[in-house]
């Protein structure tokens, strides 16, 4: 019995410490930047549960660790998938994809 609801008290604080990682706000990526991509420049928007790019605007969730801000998709043709950006300034990102640099 004491075994039973321990592992129900570890359950419930592992549930909330998970929900407390993602979060529907961007922190440091909030805003407009640009990203470079060789000769193809993109505008990304990172707003409260969601992004836009290249008009598209998909539904995520945020977790931030450190530094890092991993950008979780939950639609659109990339749903499931992920994205790691590092702040690497006040107003420059480093993606897999490219740097960004804020412009509002």
């Amino acid at each position: 019995m004491k075994v039973d609801r321990i592992r129900a008290i570890l359950a419930l604080v592992l549930s909330i410490v998970l929900l407390s990682c993602t979060q529907d706000d961007p922190g440091p990526l909030r805003g407009t930047w640009r990203m470079n991509l060789g000769l193809f420049p993109m505008t990304v928007q990172f707003r409260s549960g969601e992004t836009e790019m290249l008009g598209v605007i998909d539904k995520v969730s945020y977790e931030q660790r450190g530094s890092d801000v991993i950008v979780h998709v939950e639609s659109g043709h990339l749903k499931g998938s992920a994205m790691r950006y590092t702040i690497t300034g006040p107003n420059s990102a480093r993606s897999e994809l490219g740097n960004l640099q804020r412009i509002k």
